[in-house]
């Protein structure tokens, strides 16, 4: 079971740091444009899966056929991925980048070992 942190935790080191010593979740979802640059995001990615939660790489609304999301998720071991049904060609762009990444490296991208997310306590 996961609880996912999405606005509470905002894609902010700080806020996930503090998320994580108060234990408010066990997953975060993780948006690149929220936070701002791509560094802050690593970061915020390291912090979620140094610490046992899962990160769940979103694209954004109305977003474009840009497929860095998917790279972005598998790139960092993140596991997961949030970009919605397939009804828009943005959407399908991101999971035929993942269709790809799986085709080339013989690898599913699945996220099973980050799935099993630390649960919480209490």
């Amino acid at each position: 079971l996961q609880v996912v942190g999405d606005d509470l935790l905002a894609t902010n080191v700080a806020r996930v740091r503090q998320g994580i010593a108060h234990g408010v979740a066990n997953a975060a979802i993780v948006k690149a444009n929220q936070n701002g640059t791509l560094t802050g995001t690593l970061e915020v990615i390291r912090e979620l899966l140094a610490a046992g939660w899962g990160a769940i790489v979103a694209g954004r609304s109305g977003d474009t056929e840009d497929s860095f999301v998917a790279d972005l998720a598998v790139g960092t071991g993140a596991g997961q991925i949030k970009i919605g049904a397939f009804r828009n060609s943005e959407r399908l762009a991101k999971y035929n980048q993942l269709l790809r990444i799986e085709e080339e490296s013989g690898l599913p991208y699945a996220g099973a070992g980050r799935l099993a997310a630390k649960p919480l306590e209490g």
